[in-house]
């Protein structure tokens, strides 16, 4: 005879069944909805760019976060700078558990292995800021996208330099164009091409227009473009200055600076508006006149929602959409910044 009760495999078999019947019936006392877990909240979305360190990517990962929390999704950001990391990403988005991806590629020729990559993986894509390019060479028009109108940025940049050139009496005899150029780039060459026609049309001769290629799309590149120019056209008087950028401008107006060019005898326009702002805060005025500010909240937060949006509520967005730029300078940045939402 067994030491006590609770040694018998009867009690063992009496506590099992009690137990079964215990749960079944918690199981039968909740309702329908508790039978499986809610699928509010569940978003998920990646948002890659090509160089994260940049503060334009940065903003723009920052009104990302901030369209996340407002919206009740999950944002996953993710650095890729080249092709090989850009599809890694993708595998572990989808791997992850993602819906869809925001993304600026860091080669606009990836456009095709991105799309086939997404599509096998039932992600949703957006690309910002830069447009995929096919196989034919032509911008993939049936990927949706969001970015800037390039080539009216450009030609706003054009009207700016040909505003203060007028303002300040140079003459076309005396002024020439230092356009510095990425043409590898499509929405890059819309820019320069801009600001170059708008300058055509004010009156500066194609012959003082000077185009200067840069081998590396930063500071470096095109201080080592501008520098180059500068040596062959020392006799110029007065420098007008444009660029696919912020960083393409700022090394030209290093080039000028270690030429010797007077900061009176150059204006220079960048774009971007975010990579120019402690040239802008220097106590003492450089030829770097100001900046086409783009919106890096349109283009963080606004494709966040289209693509949650998108995802959510079954609410595609538009095929092509396009951002303009406002103009900052030295004596307005501050103020244009804090209504942007970038500074306080």
């Amino acid at each position: 005879m067994p030491k006590s009760f609770s040694d018998s495999p009867l009690r063992v078999l009496i506590a099992l069944v009690t137990l079964g019947l215990v749960a079944l019936a918690s199981s039968c006392s909740k309702g329908p909805e508790s039978a499986a877990p809610a699928k509010a909240g569940t978003v998920k979305i990646g948002f890659l760019v090509k160089q994260p360190e940049e503060p334009w990517f940065q903003l723009e990962w920052r009104f990302a976060e901030q369209a996340a929390a407002d919206l009740k999704f999950s944002l996953v950001k993710i650095g890729a700078t080249d092709g090989e990391k850009v599809l890694t990403a993708i595998d572990n988005l989808a791997a992850g558990g993602a819906q869809g991806l925001v993304i600026c590629t860091p080669d606009t020729k990836l456009g095709p292995a991105i799309v086939s990559k997404a599509k096998a993986a039932n992600l949703k894509l957006i690309a910002v800021d830069d447009r995929f390019v096919g196989a034919d060479q032509q911008p993939m028009a049936a990927v949706h996208y969001l970015g800037i109108s390039a080539r009216k940025i450009g030609e706003a940049v054009g009207q700016t330099l040909a505003d203060e050139m007028k303002r300040r009496g140079w003459t076309p005899a005396d002024t020439a164009v230092c356009a510095i150029t990425f043409d590898e780039l499509a929405t890059a060459k819309e820019r320069t091409d801009g600001a170059t026609a708008v300058l055509l049309a004010a009156g500066l001769p194609k012959e003082r227009i000077f185009r200067a290629p840069m081998r590396t799309a930063d500071i470096p590149g095109s201080f080592e473009a501008a520098n180059t120019l500068l040596t062959q056209k020392s006799d110029v008087k007065h420098w007008l200055v444009c660029g696919s950028n912020d960083s393409a401008v700022l090394g030209a107006v290093r080039a000028l600076e270690g030429r010797g060019v007077a900061v009176e005898n150059a204006v220079a326009v960048g774009i971007n508006g975010t990579d120019c702002i402690v040239e802008l805060e220097k106590a003492k005025p450089t030829s770097f006149y100001g900046s086409m500010l783009l919106s890096a909240k349109e283009h963080g937060y606004k494709t966040s929602e289209m693509l949650y949006k998108w995802i959510k509520d079954g609410v595609e967005p538009p095929l092509d959409t396009r951002t303009i730029g406002t103009l900052i300078t030295r004596e307005n940045f501050r103020k244009v910044l804090k209504e942007q939402g970038i500074r306080e």
